[in-house]
């Protein structure tokens, strides 16, 4: 498959490359990928690679290239207050953006087989709720994980608007896949090294489309061995929220347009913080993205072209060194400043900011 690889800086960088190369193509799932850093799922030493356009594996952590998951997020046509079923949800990257598009009353679930993933991906988005200023941005559906096969899953389980698999999909795993989806839902996996797009229009009949060609690690196979057998995996239980945290809900969201109506009546600009000058895009061919063992990154081959615009960029870089750019400032975050002026008791306050340590 043709891939756009990234030369960028920073995670908005990234997000640039992805739109020019068509691979993000609404600002609802844009906004979505510019809220959450790709580096801050990287564990430390390897995070040098989190703005290029490539997968990354490490033991059984795994984040797929960020085009194919720009792509799931475009097929899956998000809407607040859907429910969302992520199989092999792994570090919950994927979840968390998701998170960011269905709202507080959506239902965001994910099953992934590795106990450690799921502990890795829990820390990963408790980090989120409680340091990043874009939590405040955004009304979330937090994800809940659960251990477990995604083949295992209790034949009764509940029926969802959304559904991914993170994992290559055997041709007579489909029919069980599509168990999951509601009629009028969508279900998107990879099969057959194809990126697959499934919409329930019917009971029993289904649309089915080839969005990207990709090559994913297969779905591990449940052990029916005598001696140990695979536990059924129950998901979450639909939850009703309490009226504690709907009031929270609520107060945020009027204190959030009530910010956004001053910011209109006063005619202030949105403030955008200065940005080094792009890098170009860089265009290579990459057959797929395949992983063996622990670790297997795709190796793109280098031209003439590639080798001039590194040189370009190398100069582009000296330029604005010279010039001396004045270091980005950081946006205020309106919303916490807003709840802590308050006059409330500091444990409401804390509390209507998720005790956050930001």
């Amino acid at each position: 498959m043709g891939g756009a690889v990234s030369a960028g800086e920073d995670n908005d960088d990234l997000i640039d490359n992805l739109k020019e190369a068509q691979y993000i193509r609404t600002e609802r799932v844009e906004q979505a990928f510019r809220a959450i850093d790709r580096a801050d799922y990287y564990l430390e030493g390897y995070r040098d690679n989190a703005y290029k356009d490539l997968a990354w594996k490490h033991g059984n952590i795994h984040l797929s290239a960020p085009c194919i998951y720009s792509e799931v997020m475009e097929a899956l046509k998000l809407q607040p207050g859907l429910s969302f079923l992520n199989l092999g949800s792994g570090t919950g990257y994927l979840s968390t953006m998701v998170g960011l598009i269905l709202g507080p009353f959506g239902i965001n679930h994910g099953v992934e087989i590795h106990a450690d993933v799921v502990d890795y991906a829990r820390e990963k988005l408790d980090n989120f709720i409680k340091n990043s200023d874009s939590f405040d941005k955004f009304e979330f559906c937090e994800p809940v994980f659960v251990v477990g096969n995604c083949l295992d899953v209790l034949s009764d389980s509940l029926q969802y608007d959304r559904v991914y698999c993170g994992a290559g999909v055997q041709k007579d795993h489909e029919n069980y896949m599509k168990i999951f989806l509601k009629v009028g839902g969508i279900l998107v996996m990879p099969m057959e090294d194809q990126l697959t797009q499934i919409i329930r229009t019917g009971q029993n009949t289904w649309e089915a489309k080839n969005i990207l060609a990709v090559s994913f690690a297969p779905l591990i196979q449940p052990n029916r061995s005598d001696c140990f057998k695979s536990e059924n995996v129950k998901l979450p239980p639909i939850t009703v929220r309490c009226l504690q945290d709907l009031a929270r809900i609520y107060i945020r969201r009027n204190l959030r347009n009530l910010i956004n109506q001053e910011i209109q009546a006063k005619g202030i600009p949105q403030k955008v913080a200065p940005k080094r000058k792009r890098k170009k895009l860089r265009r290579r061919k990459i057959d797929t993205y395949v992983f063996v063992g622990n670790q297997l990154i795709p190796q793109p081959f280098d031209s003439d072209e590639d080798d001039k615009m590194e040189e370009e960029n190398r100069e582009e870089e000296e330029k604005e060194i010279n010039e001396g750019l004045k270091p980005e400032e950081a946006s205020p975050n309106l919303l916490r400043e807003r709840i802590l002026s308050l006059p409330l008791p500091e444990s409401l306050k804390a509390y209507l900011t998720f005790y956050r340590q930001k």
